[in-house]
């Protein structure tokens, strides 16, 4: 996975700048998924590949620019705008200056340097890891639409959670009759790349049956069967479930014979106290 991470990488600078880069081939050929590809590169990365994509051919345009190129529509098509218009926002967005400004001043432009991958696996996250196939079943709920934050407490989320009555809570757990067992945290409806600020739907629920009811006040989300792998973790909240999420990309996917496959996450509460938590993290994988 990090090879391939990095021959990704080398594409970006190694390709026609104003062409898209079919990650889907790409992935294909170096026996991985488009959806496992992303989500690993954002991980690691800290950005969506679309992103860094972005800034990097910014980056050589910027170079272009201030190196006096006589033609600004010149710079953007080769860039694949087709516009200077286009062009001078997606310029704006990651220069904080106009491409007319970088030609006549040189600057300042922001750099983003090439990315390369190192695979250093220290343990750093102690993670109990079980492989459970689970057959088909529904999580239903009671779920929102929330920005994606990567770091601390979602507000959004706890507001969310805060405004279903207790009772209701007590009802969830008698409905439930599947694994994972209680009631779950589920984060879905999110692309493998999406930046911090993306939406996506945060449901609030429990597992049933896949042949059980589902009560009409209730929203659901429906998953195939398949494997799961489970990471066990204890500690602070919501950090150690952050540490461990990133963990689950730095030292484990590059590690085991697994991948991604597409489906929501899911987050098994143990033990919750507020500021502390003992959970599981159940991601959907297929062997790699």
């Amino acid at each position: 996975m990090i090879g391939t991470l990095n021959a990704l990488i080398d594409l970006v600078d190694a390709g026609d700048p104003g062409q898209e880069i079919d990650v889907a081939s790409f992935s294909h050929e170096h026996g991985s998924t488009e959806y496992h590809l992303r989500r690993m590169f954002s991980a690691l990365a800290g950005m969506p590949f679309s992103e860094y994509v972005r800034r990097r051919r910014m980056t050589l345009a910027g170079a272009e620019l201030a190196a006096g190129a006589a033609s600004l529509l010149d710079v953007a098509v080769r860039h694949g705008y087709g516009s200077v218009e286009a062009f001078g926002r997606a310029f704006r967005a990651v220069h904080g200056i106009s491409p007319a400004d970088a030609r006549r001043d040189g600057g300042p432009l922001r750099t983003q340097p090439t990315l390369r991958f190192r695979l250093s696996v220290e343990g750093r996250i102690p993670m109990d890891v079980t492989i459970t196939p689970l057959p088909a079943l529904v999580l239903a709920g009671h779920a929102t639409e929330v920005p994606l934050i990567h770091e601390g407490v979602n507000p959004h989320i706890q507001a969310h959670i805060a405004a279903i009555p207790s009772e209701e809570h007590a009802r969830l757990k008698g409905l439930g009759d599947a694994q994972p067992s209680g009631i779950l945290a589920v984060t879905a409806d999110i692309e493998p790349d999406a930046p911090e600020g993306a939406l996506l739907t945060y449901l609030h629920g429990v597992a049933l049956q896949s042949t059980t009811p589902v009560p009409d006040d209730l929203d659901s989300v429906r998953l195939e069967a398949g494997s799961w792998a489970v990471f066990a973790a204890r500690g602070p909240f919501p950090e150690t479930l952050q540490d461990l999420w990133a963990a689950t990309a730095t030292e484990w996917f590059p590690s085991n014979p697994w991948r991604l496959r597409p489906g929501p996450s899911i987050v098994r509460y143990l033990e919750f106290s507020g500021d502390s938590a003992s959970c599981e993290l159940w991601l959907p994988v297929e062997h790699g």
